[in-house]
């Protein structure tokens, strides 16, 4: 993604009230899908109660399936090779026996009953938010559309999964008791992190107690980042887009120099293979739908970086302009576990 300028100075108190004042709707129904509601875990449900829980446990172990959907996509196939790997176990990639054994020792229940509070739903709302970045430009935050949205976002789902978890007709609003994935962090303490990183940590559930990091390596064959400690063992792994024909992986050993919270985005045409003809140069606002979500980590390849995204559901299924696109939860998970700027990123073919 040879594209972005990061401005580290930004502050987060500006950033919050830049648009407007915080937005704390009135509860509103999650919506109709047109379909008779199937409760999880039944037949006929879109959600697989086994598969469900399995995400949960692999988020919760640092492998993860990105977002939470109960589906068996190759995301989750991926998260089950990687925590195979790391606890000794036969790569299959498949849920058997032994895999659920193991992750039924990290002792966590699917979901949890979450009566909703100012941290879920209270928030500065962009709607309805233009995909075209030319459209964007103007807006002082790219904030979340609705409180469906940043509640899947904020436990590692998608609005549909919210949805099919808890019915159309379930109202959600401060105070409102919602079923969702129980991605409740274990500890909230953010020590070492600066007020931008410890805030998007709290605002997107990541747990304070994370394995250390030595250092990734990302293989295009697989489709994933893997975390690796100084003795090589694989202590963590995502789900992400990496490149395109047009704008391939940049193999090598590089560097991460920087972390930038919630930056704003150098939108620069005339470096987008698919940008208009007439598109302009802009300086777009920060935000969790803001073109690289809530974190860009810096390479030492111009240009490029490891980041977030608005849109979690496209993880691993859809090309990036080079860069190294994650889920926003996951690119903070990462941060939080690498700590400090300065640790190698190897990408290879």
């Amino acid at each position: 993604m040879r594209h972005l300028s990061c401005w580290l100075a930004v502050a987060l108190g500006a950033l919050l009230g830049a648009a407007a004042p915080a937005q704390q709707p009135k509860a509103a129904k999650l919506g109709a899908t047109g379909k008779a509601w199937v409760p999880p875990g039944t037949p006929g449900s879109p959600i697989s109660a086994d598969e469900f829980h399995a995400q949960v446990l692999l988020d919760a172990a640092g492998f993860s399936p990105g977002a939470i959907d109960g589906k068996n996509g190759t995301s989750f196939k991926e998260a089950l090779r990687g925590f195979q790997e790391a606890n000794g176990l036969e790569t299959s990639g498949k849920l058997d026996q032994p895999t659920r054994q193991a992750l039924l020792r990290i002792g966590r229940r699917a979901t949890v009953y979450v009566k909703l509070g100012p941290d879920d739903v209270k928030s500065t709302y962009v709607y309805p938010l233009p995909k075209d970045p030319e459209k964007q430009y103007g807006l002082a935050f790219l904030g979340y559309r609705n409180m469906l949205e940043k509640v899947a976002e904020r436990y590692h789902t998608t609005p549909a999964t919210v949805v099919a978890l808890n019915g159309p007709d379930k109202l959600i609003g401060l105070g409102q008791t919602l079923r969702l994935p129980n991605v409740i962090p274990a500890s909230r303490d953010y020590g070492g992190s600066d007020d931008k990183g410890a805030y998007l940590m709290n605002l997107l559930n990541v747990d304070g107690r994370q394995p250390h990091g030595d250092h990734v390596v990302v293989d295009k064959s697989e489709g994933v980042l893997k975390v690796l400690d100084q003795d090589e063992r694989l202590v963590a792994q995502f789900p992400v887009t990496m490149g395109s024909a047009h704008d391939p992986l940049p193999i090598g050993k590089w560097k991460v120099t920087t972390f930038a919270f919630l930056p704003p985005f150098h939108y620069q045409p005339n470096l987008f293979w698919d940008a208009k003809d007439d598109a302009k140069e802009h300086r777009l606002a920060p935000g969790p739908n803001g073109p690289v979500g809530v974190a860009w980590l810096d390479l030492t390849k111009e240009h490029y970086g490891i980041h977030g995204t608005p849109e979690p559901s496209t993880i691993g299924k859809t090309e990036s302009h080079g860069c190294i696109r994650m889920t926003n939860w996951d690119v903070i998970r990462l941060a939080r576990i690498m700590m400090h700027p300065g640790f190698a990123a190897i990408f290879q073919g």
